[in-house]
C-alpha cells in the first residue's frame, strides 16, 4: 500500500486515469479513487433511489407508492427472494460499464464495480444479513471456457473482499448449457432455465440455515436469479438477498432485452 502511494504520482503522470465508460480523462489521482467515472458520465449512472420497490427494487411513480412499498408484481405474488440490493438502475453508462465487463473483454472493470456493489449495498431497504456467505451467479463451462472467466465471480470476489464477507464462488454450478438469454422474454427465460442450476452437494453444509448474498451482474425479468434462489432455499438457506450492479425497470425490459441482443 504505502509503495503504490509512492508510486501513484509516476503511474498518473505515464498513464493518466481514464473513465471505465467513455475513455475520458479523470481529473484527480488514481492512488484516491481508482474507479471513479470522469464529471460527464458520473451524473449520468442512474442510482436507486425512493420511491422503489422494497423487495425488488423496481422504481415506482410517486401514485404508485404504497403504504407496503410495493410493486404490482410483488402485491401480486411474493418474490422467491427476499430483496435485491441494485448499485445501479440500467442506463446508458451502466449499460456500457457491463457490456464492456461481459462482452468486451474488461475483466478488470470487475473490481471497481465490485466495491462499488458493496458500498451500495447498505443503502437499500432489506435487513442487512446475519453471517452472510457470498455466492456467485454461475456459467456453464463451456461458457466459461469461451469467455475466460465468470463476470458474477468476479464482481462476488471484490463485493465479499470490500465487505468481509465469507464467499462460495463454486457454490452453485450450471449443469446444462442454456441459450444466450439475451433477447429472451421473460417466460422464454425462465423456460430455458428450469432445472439447469443446482447447489454443489459439497457446499449445502456451508449454505444450511445461513444468510445468501447472491451476486449478478444485472437484474432483468430476475429467471436466472429466481432459478439460483430456488436452489439455495432447497438446499436449505435462511434467507437469499441479491446484489447486482444495475436493476432494469419494468418499463424499459423489452426495449433492454432487444437492445442488448443486438449489440456486439
Amino acid at each position: 500500500m504505502i509503495l503504490r502511494q509512492a508510486l501513484a504520482p509516476i503511474v498518473d503522470f505515464a498513464f493518466p486515469p481514464r473513465c471505465p465508460c467513455c475513455g475520458g480523462e479523470v481529473i484527480g489521482s488514481m492512488s484516491d479513487f481508482d474507479e471513479r467515472l470522469c464529471g460527464t458520465c458520473w451524473p449520468k449512472l442512474g442510482l436507486p433511489g425512493q420511491p422503489a420497490c422494497r423487495l425488488c427494487q423496481i422504481p415506482l411513480a410517486s401514485d404508485e407508492s404504497t403504504p407496503e412499498q410495493l410493486c404490482g408484481r410483488c402485491a401480486l405474488q411474493a418474490p422467491l427472494h427476499d430483496g435485491i440490493a441494485a448499485a445501479s438502475i440500467y442506463g446508458a453508462v451502466s449499460r456500457e460499464l457491463l457490456l464492456a465487463l461481459k462482452h468486451g473483454g474488461k475483466f478488470a472493470q470487475a473490481g471497481p464495480m465490485g466495491r462499488f456493489m458493496a458500498l451500495r449495498f447498505s443503502a437499500a431497504a432489506i435487513a442487512e444479513p446475519e453471517d452472510p456467505l457470498v455466492i456467485p451467479v454461475p456459467l456453464h463451462f463451456t461458457r466459461m471456457w469461451k469467455r475466460g472467466y465468470n463476470q458474477s465471480a468476479l464482481l462476488a470476489k471484490a463485493f465479499a473482499a470490500q465487505k468481509h464477507w465469507d464467499i462460495a464462488p463454486d457454490a452453485l454450478r450450471r449443469i446444462r448449457k442454456t441459450p444466450s438469454l439475451d433477447g429472451l422474454g421473460s417466460a422464454e427465460r425462465r423456460e430455458a432455465l428450469e432445472g439447469a442450476i443446482i447447489v454443489s452437494p459439497k457446499a449445502r453444509f456451508d449454505i444450511e440455515g445461513r444468510d445468501i448474498v447472491l451476486i449478478d451482474d444485472v437484474v432483468t425479468s430476475g429467471a436466472t436469479t429466481d432459478a439460483c434462489v430456488a436452489a439455495l432455499k432447497k438446499a436449505g438457506a435462511a434467507r437469499v438477498v441479491i446484489a447486482c450492479y444495475a436493476r432494469v425497470p419494468l418499463e424499459r425490459m423489452a426495449v433492454t432485452l432487444e437492445a442488448d441482443h443486438e449489440s456486439p
